[in-house]
């Protein structure tokens, strides 16, 4: 993946970002639980960096993806794992189908006031009962008229409790789990919405929700695209957010181990530093050299994104990463605790915090084992019965 004079100058405005208006909060976001999405993005639409990839007549920049990995690369330099997230929702996660598949006027009236951080807005499709399993999702949207009318509820939702909108998967129909589904834009405001915060183990400063809808109206031409095209176009989506997701833990990965290396330098014991000790500064080299072959994959998987997004080489390669990264992420987290000893079991710890956030990866946007599936089709290595 070729790096630019501009991939390099929008490095340095993240990481300026990162360091001035996310960092120094934190730990009081961290702390209530939420952060001001309102005022974050706003700040981040000021900067043109939630539309780097998205059409220019709708206020996007109209870049390719490898300028929205450096983006999400970038992010990696913030503290907790919550806001790259919260971020990565709002550009790679619930616009890209809005934004390529969406009627003009759906597009104007919420992606463009989405990429200038008007907006807030989160991606609706796991359920209570359906999370990796997007086919079995049983919220629906029969429609009445001019309208659809919603009922069913939706959980892990990052943004929740204070998103506009939201792009939801819902049931439009009788037909097949794989073509009867539909993506539609839902404005938070509607009557028979109730929204219900989860607390989680880590990413505590970005606010997830349940959210339950019970008559929900919205008009049909909230609808994005074809009806019965949204599992279809959802896939899609996910690519973009296994390449964001996998993508914004690379700086993380190298943070972390340069923190460890100098923790143990300065760490005696035996009468050597802890560092000295090859069993770790050889580790520490291994964990080093695996985020730099998943950079590749990356990097790899994103040229072949760029040249043709919907090549079946790209869903598999895109699946790779993210079962790379999600994997690594416990094995590099846990390997640098350990070398913390009983600081690194503390609470305030970064690698601790690290330890909380990081393990998400192996099960959001598509647990490890679905991914090992997409990979295994991709082979011709899956067993028949289970190809679909």
């Amino acid at each position: 993946m070729q790096q630019t004079q501009e991939h390099r100058a929008i490095r340095q405005t993240v990481r300026k970002f990162v360091e001035q208006e996310l960092n120094p909060h934190v730990e009081a976001w961290e702390a209530a639980e939420m952060f001001p999405a309102r005022e974050v993005f706003k700040k981040l639409g000021e900067l043109g960096l939630l539309g780097i990839t998205k059409p220019t007549e709708f206020g996007g920049l109209g870049l390719d993806a490898s300028f929205s990995v450096a983006f999400a690369e970038e992010l990696g330099h913030c503290t907790c794992g919550a806001l790259p997230m919260a971020i990565g929702v709002m550009t790679d996660m619930a616009t890209p189908a809005l934004a390529r598949f969406g009627s003009d006027a759906l597009r104007r009236e919420f992606l463009a006031p989405t990429l200038t951080g008007e907006r807030v807005c989160s991606i609706a499709v796991s359920e209570p009962g359906a999370g990796s399993d997007v086919a079995s999702v049983t919220t629906t949207a029969r429609r009445d008229g001019d309208d659809y009318v919603i009922d069913g509820s939706k959980m892990w939702i990052t943004n929740g409790m204070q998103a506009d909108w939201i792009c939801l998967l819902a049931n439009t129909g009788d037909g097949p789990a794989h073509a009867n589904k539909s993506l539609i834009i839902v404005p938070m405001d509607r009557p028979g919405i109730t929204r219900s915060k989860i607390r989680k183990l880590g990413m505590w400063a970005s606010d997830t929700a349940q959210l339950f809808f019970d008559g929900v109206r919205v008009p049909a031409r909230f609808r994005i695209g074809d009806e019965g095209r949204g599992f279809a176009m959802q896939m899609q989506q996910f690519q973009e957010e296994r390449l964001f997701v996998s993508a914004s833990t690379l700086v993380t990965f190298d943070r972390l181990i340069a923190q460890t290396a100098e923790y143990t330098r300065q760490r005696k014991a035996f009468g050597q530093s802890i560092l000295d000790n090859q069993s770790v500064h050889f580790r520490l080299a291994e964990l080093q050299t695996e985020v730099e072959a998943l950079r590749a994959l990356i990097y790899r998987t994103v040229a072949m994104y760029i040249e043709n997004k919907d090549d079946p080489e790209v869903v598999k390669l895109a699946s790779m990463c993210k079962l790379k990264s999600g994997r690594l992420a416990r094995e590099l987290v846990d390997g640098c605790l350990q070398y913390w000893g009983g600081m690194g079991f503390t609470w305030d710890n970064p690698v601790a915090r690290a330890y909380r956030d990081l393990r998400l990866g192996s099960i959001g946007g598509g647990a490890d084992e679905v991914m090992l599936g997409i990979i295994s089709k991709a082979m011709g290595t899956l067993p028949r019965k289970a190809r679909g």
